[in-house]
């Protein structure tokens, strides 16, 4: 069964308690749940990993290219200040989505800049939970590849 990797960066973890009118009212684990079901419809199998350092991060991104199809990458504020991340996302030549809550380019300056985003296949913001399951779709579309 083809396997995605499901990517989370800092402060994720706090989603439904932080910010809840920018990030929305659903936990991590909620938003995972609606994922793993969505998922199994398609013969996805699904793996999950937050973390709030950076270095994790590229380890996983690292790991995912012996066994994913793809990575959901929601890379949180290191979408905006990692250059170690983006490096990472160009090494691993498989394709990655960026995913974010918000419509970052609806925010403040500094959230409008992405140093992933040239090195992703696609970036999906602004569809709240829905952004990671738009990510999913496009992994699943007869034309991806």
């Amino acid at each position: 069964m083809p396997s995605i990797l499901v990517l989370n960066g800092p402060n994720l973890n706090l989603l439904g308690k932080r910010e809840p009118d920018i990030y929305g009212e659903l936990s991590l684990e909620a938003i995972n749940s609606r994922l793993e079901k969505q998922a199994k419809k398609v013969g996805i199998q699904l793996k999950f990993f937050q973390s709030n350092i950076e270095g994790e991060l590229i380890n996983a991104l690292h790991d995912a290219r012996n066994w994913a199809l793809g990575v959901i990458f929601n890379p949180g504020g290191y979408t905006h200040t990692s250059v170690a991340i983006r490096d990472a996302i160009a090494a691993i030549e498989i394709p990655v989505i960026e995913v974010h809550l918000s419509n970052i380019d609806g925010r403040e300056e500094f959230r409008r800049i992405s140093l992933i985003a040239p090195v992703c296949k696609g970036s999906i913001a602004g569809f709240g939970w829905l952004s990671y399951w738009l990510a999913l779709q496009a992994f699943t579309a007869e034309k991806f590849d």
